[in-house]
């Protein structure tokens, strides 16, 4: 080895010869280099008086609130937030004038829920109120010009739902719009056992999958939830456990398409429902979402062994939009009318009385008056008693849009003409006499009687007797209308109670565990590594990403070592500087 590398180094600081500038000496040696006062060319991030500094903001005590438009699915979704933000602090309040946020969940299937959700961020503006924008109009379009500036919450993000609301009142914008994967797979989305606060706290709604299999060409809902993602069995059954564990008496299962669940998991939706029966308490009930034709034909026989169950409602919800194939190959909606006929007809055999409610379109691009009048034939024929009539919008970015369109005043008379066939008939008289054992579990919309389903999910209107909520009781049915019945409780029945425990009371928060009751105390120290996938205009605070304890997977660990180490090399420094010096 050569004699110039003969010598060790006993330490870094040994490099430093007797020649070299002092650490003393490095900071006064220029002695001519003055500062230069940066001038700001603009006004416009200069906090106004009546607008405190984001640092002097206190985040976890605001009011906000939360308006949701759409589905089951969303609506899960909103009730997910709000219960975060209540476990962190915030409160919620259903007064929209005294609230400091807007949390606003929108639906993107129609124009006019899309109308109602940018009319409702302008009266947020116009009223000083902080806005964070939620659903699938955001997740679909983020760029659109009036959501410019705004923050917005990924429909796979809803467990982040605190940091935007808290960098949001800072004054601050933040955009989570990323996809939920492991190890390259995408996810159903957010944990099932984060904290909630139930719209109504008898009822759970279960999130079974998101996004579908299909290429509809006129969803717009398909650019937002994206490809079939299925929550695993376990994951499920474990959430309705703890909904029946806090009193819950009837689970809803929603999803863009139930009847594809499991098929990207290597499962199918009849064995998660054999899963869930199991753990369903007497008296409690189970209600299907929506299942599109191609994806329950192969398992007509066990969905009708189901539908059988005592404590699963017969009920099944399954559009068939059109009755005219040639609309039906427009809408790429992968059956033809026969598929629909088979299911229904199935199983109305196989399933005595089952409700079977549908969905139509009026004035599909390219739909002909014989194409309509087919869709008028099948609603004489199967008289559904529950049906939802839509006016076709074209929804941009879809294929559909770009079609040439049926003209507004044709759409219009269709839908009046299919509306006025759906009232022209009445599914409920001969029910009138009947005996039927039903479980109530809302109040109405006018407030003057209390809403219970019965087997077969058909509304019945009872009495106002607070001791009937949450009961499964027996009525004499002894009025029919178009959309309900209403019975009398047989004075002799029976009153079963169908919660196993007291329900939660109204706004309380689900699945607060000791460690949520605990993250308000600690919300001050939840701070952790910067995350790069928050696009965040604003100082450092704003993109460190907030760690709630439902967020957490060892994130303690690793904070600990991170700062174990920023301490090692502070040290470091320090030392070294005080070693050069001497």
């Amino acid at each position: 080895m050569p004699a110039a590398c003969e010598s060790v180094l006993e330490d870094i600081e040994d490099i430093v010869s007797a020649e070299d500038l002092k650490p003393h000496d490095r900071q006064f040696v220029r002695k001519n280099v003055f500062p230069k006062v940066r001038k700001r060319s603009s006004q416009k991030n200069v906090q106004t008086d009546d607008e405190p500094p984001s640092d002097s903001i206190i985040p976890g005590v605001q009011k906000i609130w939360i308006r949701t438009w759409g589905c089951s699915h969303n609506n899960s979704d909103g009730e997910y937030m709000a219960g975060q933000l209540a476990a962190y602090g915030y409160k919620i309040t259903e007064n929209s004038a005294e609230a400091d946020l807007w949390l606003l969940n929108s639906c993107t299937v129609k124009n006019p829920a899309e109308d109602h959700f940018r009319n409702s961020i302008k009266k947020a503006q116009e009223g000083k109120k902080k806005v964070v924008l939620a659903g699938c109009v955001p997740q679909a379009q983020p760029r659109q010009e009036y959501l410019k500036g705004l923050s917005i919450i990924g429909v796979q993000q809803i467990d982040r739902v605190v940091e935007v609301v808290e960098e949001t009142i800072k004054g601050h914008s933040v955009r989570l719009l990323g996809q939920k994967k492991d190890n390259g797979k995408r996810l159903g989305g957010a944990r099932l056992d984060l904290p909630k606060i139930r719209k109504n706290p008898l009822i759970e709604i279960i999130s079974i999958n998101t996004g579908c299999l299909n290429a509809c060409t006129y969803c717009k809902t398909k650019h937002a939830r994206g490809d079939l993602a299925s929550y695993p069995i376990e994951e499920l059954v474990d959430r309705a456990k703890q909904s029946f564990q806090e009193g819950v008496c009837e689970i809803w299962l929603t999803s863009e398409d139930t009847g594809a669940y499991g098929r990207d998991i290597g499962t199918d939706l009849p064995t998660l429902l054999w899963k869930l029966v199991e753990v369903i308490p007497e008296g409690a009930m189970l209600r299907l979402g929506m299942t599109n034709p191609p994806y329950i034909l192969e398992h007509l026989e066990e969905m009708a062994k189901i539908l059988n169950h005592p404590r699963v409602y017969a009920f099944l919800h399954i559009p068939v939009q059109s009755a005219s194939d040639s609309v039906l190959m427009d809408m790429k909606r992968e059956y033809c009318v026969a598929d629909f006929k088979q299911v229904v007809d199935f199983l109305k055999e196989k399933v005595p009385g089952i409700t079977i409610a549908t969905d139509i379109i009026c004035g599909f691009p390219g739909e002909t008056d014989e194409d309509f009048q087919e869709t008028m034939k099948l609603v004489e024929l199967y008289r559904f008693p529950s049906l939802f009539i839509n006016q076709f919008y074209p929804r941009p970015g879809t294929p559909a849009a770009k079609m040439p369109q049926v003209p507004a005043a044709v759409k219009k008379q269709r839908t009046k003409d299919l509306s006025q066939l759906f009232h022209s008939y009445n599914p409920y008289d001969h029910k009138v006499g009947e005996r039927q054992r039903v479980l109530v579990t809302e109040e109405s919309f006018d407030s003057n009687y209390y809403v219970a389903h019965n087997p077969f999910y058909e509304q019945v209107l009872v009495p106002k007797d607070p001791l009937l909520m949450g009961k499964m009781v027996e009525v004499n049915i002894y009025e029919a209308g178009k959309h309900f019945m209403k019975g009398q409780p047989v004075s002799d029945a029976r009153v079963h109670t169908a919660s196993i425990t007291r329900p939660l009371a109204k706004g309380e928060v689900s699945g607060l565990t000791e460690e949520f009751r605990r993250a308000p105390q600690n919300g001050r120290n939840w701070k952790a590594q910067p995350s790069a996938e928050i696009p965040v205009k604003t100082q450092l605070s704003s993109w460190m990403a907030l760690q709630l304890p439902w967020q957490q997977e060892g994130g303690g660990l690793k904070i600990l070592s991170v700062s174990l180490a920023l301490l090692a090399v502070l040290v470091m420094f320090y030392y070294g500087g005080m070693k050069t010096e001497l």
